[in-house]
C-alpha cells in the first residue's frame, strides 16, 4: 500500500490539529480536490484511489509513533493522547467521477476539522502515486537520480552557497513512497549541513531528520469563519497560533489574503512575535524586498528574522534567492515538487483546500491568481472589498 503509517505526512497538519484540538474542536469543514494540469484524466485511477483510501482508513499511530510526537516541545500531551485514539473515518471522503465528464474526478471531505485534517497530504500522495504507476510503469529511476546528483552538486561543491539550507517539502507531490525514501537519503549523505529537514513526520523520525512546518492556508481560511470579525480574521489567526505554541512555531503564512493586506496586519506586534514569514505566491524577490523593507520600517533588524520561501522552488532559483537576501535576513528554502518528482515526467499540479467552514464559504486570495480557489464568486469578491484587493 502507498501509505503505511499516519506520520507519513507534513508536521503542519499536526502542528494546525492541535490548534484545532484546543480551540476549534467543534469546527465543521469542507476540502475540494482539483487538478490544475490540463488534460490528465485520473478516472482510471478511481478503484485504486479508493482502495488506497480504505487501507488509510484503518491505520492507527504506533506507540513508538506518539513517543516521537510526544518528544517535541511543542508538542502536548493530551493532543498526543488523542491521538492514540485517532482513526480517519470513510465516511468523511468522496470520491468519484467528475460530472463534467472531462477526465477529471471529485475527492471532497466534509466533517469535523479534527477528524478530517489529516487525509489531505496522504490522499493527495495516493492520487499522485496511482496515476504515475499506470502512466510509467517502468520508472526511470536512474534519469531521477543523475537529476538529484545534479541538483545536489549545485549547492554542496560550491563554497559559497555553505550557509544555504534547503528543506524537502515534497510529500503531497511526490512520485512515490519509494523514492522520497531514496531521495530523502541521498540527500542527509550529499548535502550535509545544508540540509535542513524535511516536512515528513515519519522520514524525520526514521532518518534523524529535522522535521519542519508550521501553519498552511486552511488555518487562517478557517479563521474567516471562526473569527469574530471577517476583516480581523488575519490577526484573529495569528493572535491563536501564538497564543498555543507561546513563541515556538512562529513562522508566518503571507498568501492567504496576498502581500499588501498581510503586512497591514503583520503590525509591530507581530513582527516582535513571530520569527519570520513564508513566501507561497507572487515574485519571491520582490517578496523578500517588501519583507526585510517592512520589518526596518517597524524597527525589527531583519536579519534577526526567518524568510521562508517554498513556492514551486526549483535548485537555481533557490540558490539565486540565497545570493539575493544572503545576509539581510535568514534563509529557508522548502523545495517540493521539483525535489521528489522530477525523473523527466511531467509533475502533476493537485491540490486539496478547503472551501467551507461551518456552512460558510472560505477563500485564498493569492498573490498568484491561479491558486485561488473558492466556490463562491460573491463571497470572493466581498473578501476583496473587506480587505481592499484589487482583482487581478
Amino acid at each position: 500500500m502507498i501509505i503505511t503509517s499516519l506520520l507519513d505526512t507534513d508536521l503542519y497538519k499536526f502542528t494546525m490539529m492541535q490548534v484545532v484540538l484546543h480551540r476549534f474542536p467543534d469546527a465543521q469543514v469542507e476540502y475540494r480536490f482539483k487538478c490544475r494540469t490540463p488534460g490528465i484524466d485520473l478516472r482510471p485511477c478511481i478503484d485504486e484511489i479508493v482502495d488506497e483510501i480504505a487501507h488509510l482508513c484503518t491505520l492507527r499511530f504506533r506507540e513508538r509513533e506518539l513517543d516521537y510526537l510526544r518528544a517535541m516541545r511543542f508538542i502536548k500531551s493530551d493532543f498526543v493522547d488523542f491521538l492514540g485514539l485517532f482513526q480517519m473515518n470513510r465516511k468523511y471522503i468522496t470520491v468519484r467521477p467528475s460530472d463534467k465528464d472531462n477526465g477529471e474526478i471529485d475527492i471532497t471531505i466534509k466533517g469535523p476539522w479534527l477528524h478530517t485534517i489529516l487525509f489531505e497530504i496522504p490522499v493527495l500522495s495516493i492520487v499522485n502515486e496511482t496515476y504515475f504507476r499506470r502512466t510509467q510503469r517502468v520508472p526511470d529511476y536512474a534519469e531521477g537520480r543523475r537529476r538529484l546528483v545534479e541538483k545536489i552538486a549545485m549547492v554542496a561543491d560550491d563554497p559559497t552557497l555553505a550557509d544555504m539550507r534547503i528543506a524537502d517539502y515534497g510529500t503531497r507531490r511526490r512520485f512515490s513512497r519509494l523514492w522520497h525514501e531514496e531521495l530523502l537519503m541521498t540527500c542527509r549523505e550529499s548535502l550535509g549541513e545544508n540540509l535542513a529537514g524535511t516536512s515528513n513526520v515519519l522520514y524525520a523520525m526514521q532518518q534523524g531528520l529535522t522535521p519542519l512546518g508550521t501553519m498552511a492556508h486552511e488555518y487562517l481560511q478557517a479563521c474567516q469563519a471562526l473569527g469574530p470579525r471577517l476583516r480581523d480574521s488575519q490577526i484573529y489567526g495569528f493572535e491563536k497560533w501564538a497564543q498555543e505554541y507561546r513563541g515556538d512555531l512562529g513562522i508566518a503564512l503571507s498568501d492567504v489574503y496576498g502581500m499588501t493586506a498581510f503586512l497591514r496586519d503583520f503590525d509591530l506586534y507581530f513582527c516582535k512575535l513571530f520569527d519570520g514569514a513564508r513566501h507561497d505566491s507572487g515574485d519571491p524577490f520582490e517578496w523578500g524586498e517588501r519583507m526585510i523593507a517592512h520589518y526596518e520600517a517597524h524597527r525589527v533588524d531583519p536579519r534577526t528574522r526567518t524568510l521562508v520561501f517554498s513556492d514551486a522552488l526549483t535548485f537555481p532559483i533557490a540558490i539565486e534567492l540565497f545570493r539575493r537576501f544572503h545576509g539581510r535576513a535568514r534563509l529557508a528554502f522548502g523545495i517540493g515538487t521539483n525535489l521528489t518528482n522530477d525523473l523527466g515526467y511531467h509533475p502533476l499540479q493537485i491540490v486539496i483546500k478547503m472551501i467551507r467552514c461551518n456552512g460558510q464559504p472560505v477563500a485564498k486570495l493569492s498573490d498568484t491568481p491561479g491558486k485561488n480557489m473558492c466556490e463562491d464568486v460573491a463571497y470572493l469578491q466581498y473578501l476583496r472589498q473587506v480587505f481592499d484587493i484589487k482583482a487581478e
